[in-house]
């Protein structure tokens, strides 16, 4: 490994059932363990981090919280080459750490053991979705964050990060390092490991690190009905009777109601299309052949 360049990049990745069930009349969420993979932004996360680590020379760690189940998805990164870490969970990956990501990211850091030079990760879980995870573990490490990314490569020794703006553009950053970065599951897919190198990972011993950090329980203060928030309006003008005529209609021409029926189809068809053309909705050309045909 050159001098100065990072030595160690962790990918914090997260197994999930991509196949979950809903229960339609209860709303139990129902999963299988054969159906626990990494989403394709966690996938993209991997890939960018066993590139860059090549590119440096240095080494790729990558954990996951959860329990036995995501050991399948580790050995296949470390068929890859790429170093794996399972922090364990005591139940189920939402009901303990994923309900909250602050202990989570707490885990997490905890694992690592050293000070990372770079962090990747997905931009929001599959499950879940709220893309606070590299915020807050950001803020455990004290570095930078990089949110977002489409693309992240090297140009010379500048880890140089693309992504998504309004309207079309891109955005194109200078990444100093240390710092979190994470990534959407776009335009990079994971590598996949040569049958020896599968066959030597199947039945590998992932290394499990028990978790230090537990979920803080949440207090509700209360709950209420939820309220838009308050917007400029400009002040009526005019008098209060003329403010009032305006609200009612009372001086406008209304066309009254007609009663059409009981007619068939093709005569109630007739009656709608003459209704349409006459007050604009229908060009006659339109209508023209359907008034007065019968069908």
């Amino acid at each position: 490994m050159v001098s100065g360049q990072p030595g160690l990049v962790v990918v914090l990745a997260r197994c999930t059932d991509l196949r979950a069930e809903v229960d339609p009349l209860t709303g139990a969420l129902a999963r299988d363990a054969r159906t626990v993979a990494f989403s394709p932004a966690d996938a993209a996360a991997i890939e960018h981090g066993l590139r860059l680590g090549s590119a440096w020379g240095a080494r790729t760690l990558v954990i996951t919280a959860g329990g036995s189940e995501c050991d399948g998805p580790l050995r296949e990164v470390l068929s890859l080459g790429a170093e794996v870490r399972r922090v364990a969970t005591r139940g189920t990956y939402l009901d303990e750490l994923g309900g909250d990501e602050r202990p989570l990211a707490k885990a997490l850091v905890a694992a690592i053991g050293v000070a990372p030079d770079l962090v990747l990760c997905a931009d929001r879980s599959a499950d879940r979705g709220t893309g606070a995870l590299p915020a807050f573990v950001a803020h455990e490490l004290g570095v930078v964050q990089a949110p977002g990314l489409v693309s992240l490569q090297l140009e010379g020794d500048v880890l140089v990060g693309e992504r998504r703006l309004d309207y079309g553009r891109r955005e194109r950053m200078r990444i100093p390092l240390p710092a979190v970065c994470s990534v959407e599951g776009a335009g990079v897919r994971l590598r996949r490991a040569g049958l020896p190198a599968s066959l030597a990972a199947a039945q590998a011993e992932v290394p499990v690190v028990a978790s230090s950090a537990s979920a803080s329980p949440v207090r509700v203060l209360g709950a209420r009905a939820s309220r838009p928030r308050p917007r400029h309006v400009a002040a009526p003008t005019g008098s209060s009777r003329e403010r009032l005529l305006a609200l009612t209609g009372a001086l406008l021409s209304h066309e009254p109601p007609t009663v059409v029926g009981p007619v068939s189809a093709a005569e109630a068809a007739d009656a709608l299309l003459e209704y349409l053309a006459r007050n604009g909705y229908l060009s006659e050309a339109r209508t023209g052949y359907a008034l007065g045909s019968g069908g």
